[in-house]
């Protein structure tokens, strides 16, 4: 094996939606394998953020204000970093929402909109570097998944649908263009500490553990919530010459919560 198969040194990787959480971790860990870090938000407000962000790490980050459901907008981004940086290697979908409102209590809207965010825009990015990655004869595209491609719970009916839809255009991306030497795989992260999670996880009143917190612990073999950290070796992989033979794969990364059926009570 040689461990240069893992370096990213060069490469172009645009991370959407990577001003913080998981995927701010995921560029740290492409900038220390030597890629040059593109990212994008909604707001001026997100990207100043996650540039100062950067700039602490000590990482020359480029940063650009984007709706990334917006297929003109993502076309002249993709267009203005080709221009100003180079031509994108590597793309990781991983801007995203969720609305935790039950299905009967969910407007039509409500439910576009998350479909819109997390399943039509990774569709919107990913058409448009295709065609420079087939022209360069290379490319990686990463989408963040989640368990909830291969599960269902309560309050999250978009959410679910749209990650399992996201599955779906993995696959069908792989076997669009796998010909052309592009790998497009998923990420499907388990429960991570985020601060969007943080109050699933706040000690209740008397000291004990938040329910769903306690649930959580105990569906995980690993006994523990993720950390954005733990996402940093599977993405580099998938981004690396090491994975240009894995492709359509969906890569759990759950502490083995879907591998658990939970102790018997």
């Amino acid at each position: 094996m040689n461990m240069n198969d893992f370096s990213l040194k060069g490469k172009v990787a645009w991370i959407t939606g990577a001003s913080y959480g998981i995927g701010f971790a995921i560029a740290e860990a492409y900038a220390a394998a030597g890629a040059v870090i593109v990212f994008n938000d909604i707001n001026r407000e997100l990207v100043d953020r996650g540039l100062k962000a950067y700039a602490e790490k000590g990482i020359d980050a480029k940063g650009y204000v984007c709706d990334v459901t917006d297929e003109d907008a993502v076309q002249a981004l993709v267009k203005q970093i080709e221009q100003e940086v180079g031509v994108i290697d590597i793309l990781v979908n991983n801007a995203g929402i969720i609305r935790r409102i039950p299905m009967t209590e969910m407007s039509a809207a409500e439910f576009r909109k998350v479909i819109d965010v997390d399943l039509n825009a990774p569709f919107i990015c990913a058409k448009a570097v295709i065609p420079s990655m087939i022209e360069k004869g290379h490319g990686k595209i990463i989408n963040i998944c989640s368990m909830m491609s291969e599960l269902g719970r309560e309050t999250v009916s978009a959410y679910a649908a749209a990650k399992g839809g996201l599955k779906m255009l993995t696959r069908n991306i792989c076997s669009e263009y796998g010909g052309h030497n592009i790998q497009c795989n998923g990420i499907g992260p388990g429960y991570i500490a985020t601060p969007q999670t943080a109050p699933l996880r706040e000690k209740q009143p008397d000291g004990s553990r938040h329910p769903f917190d306690q649930f959580i612990i105990a569906k995980t073999p690993a006994a523990r919530w993720g950390t954005p950290e733990d996402l940093q070796g599977p993405a580099v992989f998938l981004a690396s010459d090491a994975s240009n033979f894995v492709n359509g794969h969906i890569l759990y990364v759950d502490g083995g919560i879907l591998a658990y059926i939970g102790k018997q009570p």
